[in-house]
């Protein structure tokens, strides 16, 4: 085996288009372009979603919904992941949940209640759900809310 005797696999290399080539070749004449029109002549390209006249899709579709563009995302972490991964008596905030890959990078952090807590964690979040305070505070722990930067 050496760098002179390698090939492609079969099937990878594919003859490309020759067109104008003769009207034996199937692409010979108009080259597959049609007659007449834009899409004969060279340099022809319409802009995206333009059908050629006719009313486009996007606008054809009524506007609909609304996007907040205030609304905060939150990257969710539920207390049973909380008991799974972490030992009695641990501090868990946003810097070791992602350096566990238990959050995303820049997202704020939400506790969330699926599941049950035993350990007692000192657990600093952005965001807590009602149920997930009380039972964090119910095993012992405590949930303190930071502020987002």
């Amino acid at each position: 085996m050496d760098l002179s005797n390698l090939s492609p696999a079969k099937g990878a290399v594919k003859n490309r288009k020759r067109l104008g080539r003769g009207p034996g070749s199937g692409l010979g004449k108009t080259s597959g372009r049609g007659h007449k029109g834009a899409g004969q002549r060279a340099g022809a390209n319409s802009k995206p979603g333009f059908e050629g006249g006719q009313m486009p899709l996007q606008r054809r579709l009524p506007k609909h919904g609304f996007r907040n563009p205030f609304r905060v995302e939150y990257s969710v972490v539920n207390l049973a992941e909380l008991e799974q991964r972490f030992e009695s008596g641990a501090e868990v905030d946003p810097k070791v949940l992602l350096e566990k890959r238990m959050v995303r990078k820049g997202m704020p952090v939400k506790i969330l209640a699926r599941g049950e807590i035993t350990k007692n964690l000192n657990v600093k979040a952005h965001a807590f759900s009602e149920k997930a305070k009380s039972g964090i505070a119910a095993a012992g722990g405590s949930a303190e809310v930071i502020e987002r930067a």
